[in-house]
């Protein structure tokens, strides 16, 4: 079995093989032949919803962890995100944050727990320390866990009986999605973000184009993008329809994995680098779809209604029902305007909102949270919003604070909050208000994922604070205050 810093390099006569056709052909250990493989895990991330559950599972079997030393665990989804918080105010999330801790250390698997170093959103971590590593297989119980793709791993996310079956065997069987690539051209103009990009792609191609698709995004976009921006992207390829997102690493993927905690270090480092640097798409490698994007085209996105795809620019006008291509189309969006509470041909700009949220495992790491106080430096949040800043991770949260943007923040009127899931999916109990209208920098709008009869509208975290001081829907970005 092949692990993540070990890739077959492949002979030169031989069919030219996509990323994909890499990652997932040196993880096969039973190739059943109906377009089915067991593959072999390389790093196995819990979180507190689905970790409690598999390891009753376990329980009632009486099956050990076939691999505890590749698997890692993070309460997330159920913490408070208070600042003095130690877990959660609800006993429901307190026994299954108490439910992680005790099946981790029962079974000898590393915990990154409350507020000590490592602690924070999995899909934050798992990058951060260096446990996810180009080239690994990485399997976590949650849809968002394509973000890992974003180093040049294969990594997607899988159910409560898939989570206790890769906790007894480290394998799981897995049918091979087909091969999409994405390629972003032109250059990204002033104010547009990552979030802007991948919203503006989604809105463009639709919310099930990836459906049964692995998707590769490439291009000079993305190869001048930082870490950041491309675990973005990779992030939100789910709200596409595909289980896997992935880019293929480079020089800037391994400047910024280098000296990371669970990175390899000396002689296994450069044994590692020289086995990455075989992971990109061979000239001449066929995709079964292909798709081009003009970056260029691409302005500061919101969405309007109740899915990743219906979105627009800041500037433009509430989509018209009347003039929907098709009756279905026309219900659709006329389901999301009455959710909504919006009105038909009107500017999305000068909406009243309620609330801001920035974090998630879209956008909470260092990097956004620059962005975004560039945007509300010296400024105020208005008087009738409620706006949060919560960090992806115990890390972020004291990075961010070395640098004062804590300070940035708090003098504008936001809270300064503790790392985790939070406002992302309200499963903390932290939610918005039914009726509230919430700019997130968030990944899914859907009816009631911020809390029962919220309205959400996805941004990128400039946008978010851009909305936060103006107290409604900007139609422009402000310019930056300088340092």
């Amino acid at each position: 079995m092949k692990g993540a810093a070990e890739t077959t390099v492949p002979d030169a006569a031989a069919q030219p093989r996509t990323l994909f056709d890499k990652l997932w052909d040196n993880h096969v250990i039973v190739d059943f032949g109906d377009g089915s493989a067991l593959l072999h895990v390389d790093r196995h991330l819990l979180h507190d919803l689905g970790g409690p559950p598999a390891f009753a599972d376990l329980e009632r079997r009486g099956l050990p962890v076939h691999s505890p030393e590749l698997t890692f665990s993070t309460p997330d989804h159920v913490v408070s995100s208070a600042p003095a918080r130690t877990g959660s105010e609800h006993r429901w999330a307190e026994d299954l944050i108490t439910g992680l801790r005790d099946g981790s250390r029962q079974r000898g698997i590393r915990l990154f727990d409350v507020n000590q170093p490592g602690h924070g959103i999995v899909h934050v971590i798992g990058p951060e320390l260096g446990l996810t590593l180009p080239g690994a297989l990485v399997l976590c119980g949650d849809s968002h866990t394509s973000t890992h793709g974003a180093l040049g791993a294969l990594a997607w996310g899988i159910g409560t009986s898939e989570i206790a079956h890769v906790l007894a065997t480290q394998t799981l069987m897995q049918k091979r999605p087909r091969r999409m690539r994405i390629t972003i051209d032109g250059e990204l103009q002033p104010g547009v973000q990552a979030k802007d990009l991948i919203l503006a792609i989604i809105g463009r191609l639709g919310a099930s184009t990836g459906t049964g698709y692995a998707i590769e995004y490439a291009g000079p976009v993305v190869e001048r993008m930082g870490m950041a921006g491309r675990l973005t992207l990779c992030n939100m390829s789910i709200e596409m329809g595909a289980r896997m997102g992935m880019i293929a690493p480079d020089e800037v993927t391994f400047a910024w994995l280098k000296g990371r905690r669970y990175a390899p270090a000396g002689a296994l480092w450069d044994r590692a680098l020289a086995s990455w640097r075989q992971l990109a798409t061979d000239p001449g490698a066929r995709f079964d779809r292909e798709e081009r994007i003009d970056a260029c085209a691409v302005r500061p996105q919101i969405t309007w209604g109740t899915s990743p795809e219906q979105t627009l620019a800041l500037d433009e006008r509430i989509p018209d029902p009347a003039r929907a291509g098709s009756a279905d189309a026309a219900a659709s969006i006329a389901q999301a305007l009455a959710y909504m509470g919006l009105e038909a041909g009107q500017p999305i700009a000068g909406t009243t909102i309620d609330r801001v949220f920035i974090g998630s495992c879209t956008n909470s790491r260092l990097e956004d949270l620059r962005a975004a106080a560039d945007a509300v430096r010296g400024r105020r949040v208005a008087p009738h919003v409620t706006a949060w800043v919560v960090p992806g991770s115990q890390d972020v949260r004291l990075a961010a604070e070395r640098e004062g943007l804590d300070r940035i923040y708090t003098e504008a009127g936001f809270e300064w909050r503790s790392p985790g899931c939070s406002l992302c999916v309200g499963a903390n109990g932290e939610i918005v208000a039914s009726g509230q209208r919430c700019v997130s920098t968030s990944n899914r709008n859907f009816v009631g994922r911020q809390g029962p009869g919220a309205r959400t509208h996805l941004a990128s975290p400039v946008v978010a604070a851009a909305c936060a001081i103006a107290g409604c829907i900007v139609d422009q970005l402000p310019a930056r205050s300088g340092a």
